[in-house]
């Protein structure tokens, strides 16, 4: 049994994995002052919630964009758990990345490209994910050449933040599809600007990224993320929503780092290839 822990901005994703596959999956909100007796507490809680057995748990895996909290998670697995957390980077993810500094390469988007070049793209078409977290990331992968990079934008929440802190009339909304794109009300027009803007600026990213693929065949984009659902359902640009793909990501990681040195010394040849 795998537990697999995504900390992003906004939640903390926590996956149970039997015989590789997602078998309970838990969100808690981002909180960076919890201790780790405090997330233990929680966290076996609702795992026992679950039915989960958790001296079952025979290996942890971790990716983290949220340094305040790495260390007090990983603490929460040794002290909980008495194992030691696989954290994911640019060095173990078993991606080849062309980012000029590795390192910066957050790793729930490693761990996002690792997922959708496995199930949506290798070995013949380059992928495009797009998450819509608390920022709104794509990424670009190459069948030949692994993580090509990709583009950050502000999520949907930060801009509706960011009117609400700035324009001094404009009320805090729930960011929703509204009825129709022509607002006959404040809140309604913000929600259009914001829902539909979303749209449309994925419409246009995701084309531009097809067109600089183009040499390596169709693209296929896959979203995933908060509003992958709502935002996939207004265009054809994405393809495919894989809700878990972040999550199958890190299982997919732990398994090529648990395969043993024959499996690791053939990724590392072919990763020298990819090169």
């Amino acid at each position: 049994m795998l537990l697999a822990i995504d900390i992003g901005n906004t939640n903390i994703v926590f996956g149970i994995f039997t015989d590789r596959k997602l078998a309970v999956s838990l969100r808690l909100a981002t909180w960076p002052d919890r201790t780790a007796d405090e997330l233990w507490v929680v966290v076996s809680q609702l795992l026992a919630g679950r039915q989960v057995a958790i001296d079952r748990i025979d290996g942890v895996v971790l990716s983290s964009v949220v340094p305040a909290l790495t260390r007090t998670v990983a603490e929460m697995v040794e002290q909980g758990l008495g194992r030691e957390a696989l954290h994911v980077d640019a060095g173990n993810a078993g991606l080849p990345v062309r980012y000029d500094n590795p390192e910066d390469v957050g790793a729930d988007r490693l761990v996002n490209g690792v997922a959708a070049r496995a199930l949506y793209g290798a070995p013949t078409r380059p992928v495009i994910v797009v998450d819509f977290g608390t920022a709104t990331t794509f990424d670009a992968l190459s069948p030949r050449h692994g993580y090509l990079g990709g583009v950050i934008c502000p999520g949907v929440d930060i801009s509706a933040d960011a009117l609400f802190q700035r324009a001094a009339r404009l009320p805090r909304v729930e960011v929703s599809r509204p009825p129709a794109l022509i607002g006959r009300t404040t809140v309604a027009s913000m929600q259009a600007g914001l829902f539909f803007g979303h749209v449309a600026m994925v419409e246009g990213i995701v084309g531009r990224l097809r067109d600089e693929l183009r040499d390596e065949g169709e693209a296929v984009c896959v979203a995933t993320g908060g509003l992958a659902g709502a935002i996939a359902a207004e265009t054809a640009v994405i393809d495919k929503v894989d809700l878990d793909l972040t999550l199958t990501g890190l299982q997919l990681v732990w398994e090529r780092n648990s395969a043993g040195p024959a499996r690791g010394a053939r990724d590392a040849a072919a990763d020298g290839r990819d090169r």
